[in-house]
């Protein structure tokens, strides 16, 4: 009986190290989330089933779904497929998600975190669970959004993360969250100002808003075309909806903007014409350029990667974020 048993035991860690072997990429942090929570799977068991077919490694232990049905549909059949170190992930689609964060001890602030990838992927380690652990070592509670890529179907990023946002607003007493802001990177920058001034309802409108290195504009002279394509396909139409300077109001929330002048993927404009926006409107905002940095350096600092593109001004950065979400 003792044999069977040791062989049994054998057979379950080999198959665990079986599948952890199926990851190709995990981040430099081992922080995981407390709950993952899937949009359109049907049903919880399904969700669970989802949890072994995507290439993510990142995911709480157990899986929820709300068991919504989309309104829109994306086009995209092919596989999850992450494809590099820092999380970057193919073709999110049905199993579009949000892994939710809960710190020690709460500070009573939250933030939806929207990684970011030109719309056409989504950098969810430096853009996503290394913010979380950053944030949640200060007491933010914190949802990294894995949404659904647009595949030129412009409406289907802001629905997701609207969809989170309603249901951390759900849930925020439970929580002890009294504030609940938008964290946006690059594409994902856009995604969150578009959640600032895009929004539906009180449900829907952040509290305050974290940009970093953000696309605003889609088209020249200074708009990022590459993510302006892959949001909007053939909509030219609504292309102007989606310029986000001119979609300012002075209901816009307060907005913290940080840039770098050697950014040569996304033109440092974008993030000025939004902070010129805001000034002409009233609205509370700050905004910071660092003279080098280029582009994507995120949270991947010091604590995970010894060549920080930030460098010498990380700790200056990180301090001034600090003092301005203090101010909140």
């Amino acid at each position: 009986m003792k044999k069977i048993v040791v062989a049994i035991l054998a057979i379950c860690i080999a198959s665990g190290l079986q599948a952890k072997t199926t990851y190709k990429f995990y981040p430099k942090t081992d922080l995981r989330p407390d709950k993952t929570v899937f949009l359109y799977v049907p049903t919880a068991k399904e969700a669970k089933k989802a949890l072994k077919t995507i290439s993510d490694p990142v995911h709480a232990r157990k899986a929820e779904t709300l068991g919504l049905t989309m309104a829109v549909e994306s086009g995209l059949d092919e596989p999850e497929n992450m494809f590099d170190p820092n999380g970057a992930t193919l073709n999110i689609n049905k199993f579009a998600r949000f892994d939710l964060y809960f710190p020690k001890n709460p500070n009573g602030k939250m933030f939806v975190v929207c990684p970011g990838g030109g719309y056409n992927c989504v950098c969810h380690y430096i853009e996503g669970i290394y913010a979380a652990d950053w944030l949640t070592e200060r007491g933010y509670t914190v949802a990294v959004v894995k949404y659904r890529l647009p595949n030129g179907h412009p409406t289907i990023p802001l629905t997701d993360v609207q969809t989170v946002m309603r249901y951390c607003r759900e849930h925020q007493a439970e929580w002890g969250v009294e504030k609940l802001g938008i964290m946006g990177f690059s594409a994902g920058g856009h995604l969150a100002a578009s959640a600032s001034v895009l929004y539906d309802d009180d449900a829907t409108r952040p509290d305050y808003s974290v940009l970093f290195y953000p696309v605003i504009s889609l088209q020249p002279p200074f708009g990022h075309i590459y993510t302006g394509n892959k949001l909007m396909g053939d909509n030219d139409g609504l292309r102007p909806k989606y310029e986000l300077h001119n979609q300012v109001t002075a209901d816009t929330p307060p907005s913290f903007i940080v840039l770098t002048s050697d950014d040569r993927e996304v033109n440092p404009l974008n993030g000025i014409s939004f902070y010129k926006a805001l000034l002409w409107h009233g609205v509370k905002a700050e905004i910071h350029c660092y003279q080098t940095g280029i582009h994507g350096f995120g949270f991947d600092y010091y604590k995970f990667n010894p060549n920080d593109w930030l460098g010498a001004a990380r700790d200056d950065f990180f301090a001034t974020l600090e003092r301005w979400l203090n101010t909140l």
